[in-house]
């Protein structure tokens, strides 16, 4: 039951737990139960709503920025990363395989902001060798769910001779 609990929560956060027992055929009781439990153990981390911030008169840069570490003998990757995700800027950080340690995507009002953060409170880290900063330029899809309804975009033409 907790899985198809995540699974129903993960597409839509605002369900109920009267409708995920009906969905599920249990009790609102169990349901609230086995939510409270995971809350408890960390696996329910929080309940945030999907905006399409590009819909609204709020004027925000996204950035996504790769990380280099050398990170202190003993300490490894998760001190690092602890030390990264404080800052209110920063919305995720994921270790990553590859060419570099960690990407760092954060919100800003403008793209001035977004390297303000970078060369003030990223970069200047003891333990950060490099950074490399990409800018997103328009989100379709975020967590699953598409930003656009199909109807929405725009479909070109094809011109045929």
């Amino acid at each position: 039951m907790r899985e198809k609990i995540l699974k129903n929560l993960a597409q839509n956060g605002r369900l109920s737990t009267e409708d995920l027992a009906a969905m599920l055929e249990s009790t609102a009781e169990d349901v609230k139960n086995a939510i409270k439990e995971m809350e408890d153990e960390g696996i329910i981390c929080g309940y945030p709503a999907l905006i399409n911030w590009d819909k609204t008169g709020d004027e925000r840069v996204t950035a996504v920025i790769e990380v280099k570490t050398a990170p202190e003998r003993g300490r490894g990757f998760d001190k690092i990363a602890a030390r990264i995700y404080q800052f209110d800027e920063v919305k995720s950080v994921y270790l990553m395989s590859g060419n570099f340690d960690f990407t760092v995507i954060i919100d800003g009002s403008s793209m001035k902001e977004v390297a303000k953060f970078v060369t003030q409170k990223l970069a200047p880290m003891e333990s950060v060798t490099s950074c490399a900063t990409y800018f997103v330029l328009k989100k379709y899809k975020e967590h699953g769910i598409p930003l656009e309804k199909p109807s929405d975009i725009d479909e070109r033409q094809l011109i045929t001779p």
